[in-house]
């Protein structure tokens, strides 16, 4: 569990990095952070996607997924979520929500998650889970100055799933499989890619919507390696 717990403290004290500088940066700053951090997601998950063999299954996937995300309105639970925890908070942040969904997507899309999980579980390896606590910390920085606590409060997520998946690692172990890790790449890649594009606000993509793509990905891959 020593990297979940890692990864979590980094994104807690990465917001609170984010929440104490940002209301001191002017805003075209926090626009300029937000479209550097949207660039470089968009860049991640082009890579990620690019770089798998399993293309036209993401591409299957991706498809399925959404319509099963759009039948469980999975983002739209998410987002209540939020509010949820807004409304507890007595928060008045008018981008809690969006700062919720966004790092909550941002942080356990990708096959890192899985890996750096599972081998923290099962071989006591936190390696690439404290590589991702890096990346997820200073990502929370930027995230934090412009979109406010949400993001703190996604740590709790990350906390629950990758230690769930850490604690669960031996009878995961069939998703470090290179033919799952390779699908999962894929699609999560295209996943990360619609972050980024909602991070520039060229479009709205409902990516939470999309997520059931990842296990579609994951079954794909075994019933067909």
């Amino acid at each position: 569990m020593l990297g979940t717990l890692v990864n979590t403290v980094a994104v807690v004290v990465g917001a609170a990095v984010g929440l104490a500088v940002g209301p001191r940066l002017p805003e075209r700053i926090k626009a300029i952070l937000m479209q550097a951090l949207g660039l470089a997601v968009v860049a991640i998950g082009l890579r990620m996607a690019l770089k798998a063999d399993h293309t036209l299954l993401a591409i299957a996937c991706l498809l399925l997924g959404g319509v099963t995300g759009e039948l469980l309105r999975i983002e739209q639970r998410l987002e209540g979520l939020a509010e949820t925890l807004r409304r507890k908070l007595r928060s008045d942040s008018s981008r809690f929500v969006e700062g919720f969904v966004t790092a909550t997507l941002l942080y356990l899309t990708g096959a890192m998650t899985i890996v750096g999980s599972i081998q923290d579980g099962t071989l006591g390896d936190p390696s690439v889970l404290l590589i991702k606590s890096l990346l997820d910390g200073v990502a929370s920085v930027a995230l934090a100055s412009s979109l406010g606590i949400g993001v703190m409060f996604s740590a709790v997520p990350v906390l629950v799933v990758q230690g769930g998946i850490t604690l669960l690692a031996a009878q995961l172990a069939f998703l470090s499989q290179p033919a799952v890790l390779d699908a999962v790449n894929a699609t999560g890649g295209l996943l990360i890619l619609g972050i980024g594009i909602n991070l520039l606000e060229i479009g709205r993509i409902h990516v939470g919507n999309l997520l059931p793509a990842l296990l579609y990905a994951i079954v794909g891959a075994l019933l067909f390696p």
